[in-house]
């Protein structure tokens, strides 16, 4: 049994480092597990098809699809110049205008990746223009796109709550979201302030109350895509994979009929890109359903439970254990595989120590959001450093801040449950 666990797990390992995609890996690792075992290898095939035939999976690809409209249809842009009306006259204002797009579009497309993509290719070149530090530009763009993670609507937290069995509630996981993304955010925003008044960057003109007016009025029916996912949800009228489907049809909507930005050759750039990112995702549900079935057969989160109650019994000291190995794994693996392979390892031992899944979640997503935004394989970090035209070395000389304020927001969220908690708790009588 224990050549077993060290045969998947070596396999696993030896995949990754030889280049070979995740969910390719979990599938390999997987049958080799099935075959050391004995046990007919037709059966995780069948546990493959099983992951994926989960209806709730189905808002994957709509949020992902609602997202890349709105990349290509011209709710981001407006979503940045009602940012910029509301925040631009601080110091540092087009940093302020970065940290809330991210808050706004993150909140709209659920996506750390599309957050970056839509609001570095607009705030990047024009800081750069200001007279702003491409460094500065670029690190700030990626560390704030992680609201996108934490600020529902989020497809993480769904991998999430089926990777803990589904007995989690999405809507609990959307809602618990919304304040450590907004101190998250808030953190970034100080960070932002105080590095721009010791570099001298300088603050927007104010161009007055009607000019915001204006803006808001301008981006309202982008902003009226998140009021129907998560009033949908909220409300009872919508399952979340219904207020999906609907979000995604008033995305396509607006960005055809009210904005009229959408050409066909944008329509089809978005189409790809969905089928391309939920294909991926799919692919790695049904390869680590397969996986985690070994996992339970191997007994390894008790294993795990059991070794680390045995270092300490103080729920402190093992929230920094299982914090500091997220953060690690966060550095060289894609989030949605660590979710899908970690959750089933990590939950039972949080659990034991008292920990409430729904925070567990927050805590996994600002880790591995944070896994984004670092190398060697942070997705957000590459897209950034492209878009800015920067080497990542250069960007990790100056990005430290940012990752402070972002490990502050962690431990608050780690060791203060009512930051997670106490909306779902208002909201939904949560009592998990």
């Amino acid at each position: 049994m224990e050549f077993g666990l060290f045969l998947i797990f070596a396999v696993f390992v030896v995949g990754v480092i030889a280049g070979v995609p995740v969910a390719f890996v979990l599938g390999i690792a997987a049958l080799v597990g099935f075959i050391y075992e004995g046990i007919n290898p037709a059966v995780a095939f069948q546990q493959m098809a099983s992951g994926m035939s989960i209806f709730a999976l189905l808002a994957i690809p709509f949020f992902v699809f609602a997202g890349e409209l709105m990349l290509h249809g011209g709710i981001a842009r407006r979503l940045v110049a009602l940012a910029s009306a509301a925040v631009g006259w601080m110091r540092g204002g087009l940093g302020m205008v970065d940290v809330s797009t991210s808050m706004l579009f993150g909140g709209i497309s659920g996506s750390a990746v599309a957050d970056t993509s839509a609001t570095g290719v607009i705030l990047i070149p024009a800081m750069k223009a200001k007279g702003y530090g491409v460094d500065y530009a670029v690190s700030l763009t990626v560390t704030s796109s992680i609201a996108g993670i934490l600020i529902p609507p989020s497809h993480n937290m769904i991998l999430y709550s089926l990777a803990a069995g589904g007995g989690i509630s999405v809507t609990a996981l959307f809602i618990a979201g919304i304040v450590p993304g907004l101190m998250m955010c808030s953190f970034l925003a100080i960070a932002a302030y105080v590095m721009a008044v010791r570099r001298g960057y300088p603050a927007e003109p104010w161009a007055g109350f009607k000019h915001l007016a204006l803006k808001f009025i301008d981006a309202l029916p982008g902003l009226f895509t998140a009021f129907i996912i998560l009033g949908g949800v909220l409300s009872g009228v919508f399952t979340v994979t219904e207020s999906a489907a609907f979000g995604t049809i008033w995305a396509l909507l607006v960005t055809i009929v009210v904005y009229r930005n959408l050409t066909w050759e944008n329509f089809k750039v978005a189409v790809a890109a969905s089928v391309r990112t939920s294909a991926v995702v799919f692919l790695l549900v049904g390869t680590a359903t397969a996986f985690a079935y070994l996992l339970a057969l191997y007994r390894l989160p008790d294993i795990l439970t059991e070794g680390m109650l045995a270092i300490s019994s103080n729920p402190i000291v093992i929230m920094l254990m299982i914090n500091v190995c997220l953060l690690l794994l966060g550095c060289v693996m894609d989030m949605a595989a660590l979710i899908l392979i970690t959750t089933p390892i990590f939950l039972p031992v949080v659990v034991a120590i008292g920990i409430d899944p729904v925070q567990f979640g927050m805590i996994m997503m600002m880790n591995l959001g944070l896994g984004l935004t670092t190398p060697p394989v942070g997705a957000v970090l590459f897209v950034g450093c492209a878009i800015g035209k920067i080497p990542i070395e250069a960007v990790m000389k100056t990005i430290w801040p940012f990752y402070g304020a972002i490990l502050a927001a962690l431990m608050l969220t780690t060791y203060w449950p009512a930051v997670s908690l106490t909306l779902p708790r208002l909201l939904l009588g949560y009592e998990g």
